[in-house]
């Protein structure tokens, strides 16, 4: 969900920014930042390379990578308690006043002191490395002249939102992290058959996708239909892997994804001048998505059928 949770942030927060009357330059800047802000909370997997080295790990294996990963992934990065917390710090960092980068700095300090008590050295690091990175988008966002207020406000839509993605993908975050109480137990479910939950976690994601590109669509008054090129149709061509890539799950999706992306990035590459204008840019990436949508659903009539 590395791309959906910033492209739902990114639909939500120019989506809110247009309500409330900004301009339309404005209200997608302002998403552009919670996108950033959605991608803060993973920032918890640089603790995979870093555990592999110091384990000395020999051989590159993605199990290793992600299990290693796992040890911190989803925990006080993901709680909604600690991302208010830095909504609010970041906030204050972005102010004009030196009162409010102190401020900020504290409740910072504040919230790596908490993760070192409740969580010890590794855990403080992580949510220190989590603290940076939104302290960073903050000051980057002050610079391209987006208010305190605003930053609260895009931080929180990033934040926030993030650790819900990840509750048909893996195992449910720690919601309320410091705090010993279970928001969500177990991951949702959304079919009984392995298979068919991921193909369906895989169209939620490209939802987003959907999503994000409809809300720049329709920023520019550009309808959906502009931005997919009819070849797109070919996507429907890899129900046809069935027959050879084995049943994708979700602790078995590599060959699955990785073949579904090669075919869109192909598919959507098949043109002369893709990016020449932001039109082409758009036309490109939307039909690149609609080949990833086919594919998946063609794949999963293809499973169900054979």
């Amino acid at each position: 969900m590395f791309v959906g949770h910033s492209l739902a942030a990114f639909a939500v927060g120019a989506l809110v920014a247009r309500r409330f009357g900004v301009s339309r330059d404005r209200a997608l800047q302002l998403g552009a930042f919670a996108a950033l802000f959605a991608f803060v909370p993973d920032v918890d997997i640089v603790y995979a390379p870093v555990g592999l080295a110091l384990g000395s790990v020999q051989a590159i294996d993605p199990n290793a990578f992600w299990n290693t990963a796992n040890i911190v992934h989803r925990g006080p990065t993901h709680s909604l308690l600690f991302g208010g917390v830095l909504a609010v710090a970041v906030a204050l960092v972005a102010t004009d006043r030196r009162v409010g980068h102190v401020a900020g700095a504290g409740v910072v300090a504040g919230l790596i002191a908490v993760a070192d008590v409740t969580g010890g050295g590794v855990v403080a690091g992580i949510t220190a490395v989590y603290a940076v990175a939104g302290v960073v988008v903050a000051l980057v966002a002050r610079q391209r002249g987006v208010s305190a207020v605003g930053v609260l406000a895009v931080a929180s839509i990033g934040l926030l939102s993030h650790p819900f993605g990840d509750l048909v993908t893996g195992s449910p975050p720690l919601f309320l992290y410091p705090f010993d109480a279970t928001l969500v137990s177990h991951r949702i479910t959304l079919h009984p058959d392995p298979t068919l939950h991921l193909l369906a976690a895989f169209l939620i994601e490209i939802g987003t996708v959907w999503l994000g590109i409809w809300t720049y669509a329709r920023s520019h008054g550009v309808p959906l239909r502009r931005v997919v090129h009819p070849r797109a149709g070919f996507g429907t061509g890899y129900a046809g892997a069935v027959f050879v890539i084995p049943p994708p799950t979700i602790h078995n999706a590599a060959a699955f994804v990785f073949s579904v992306l090669a075919l869109s990035v192909i598919g959507a590459g098949i043109s002369s001048h893709p990016f020449t204008r932001p039109i082409d840019t758009l036309g490109t990436v939307g039909t690149g998505t609609a080949i990833m949508t086919l594919a998946a659903i063609g794949y999963g009539v293809a499973y169900v059928l054979f």
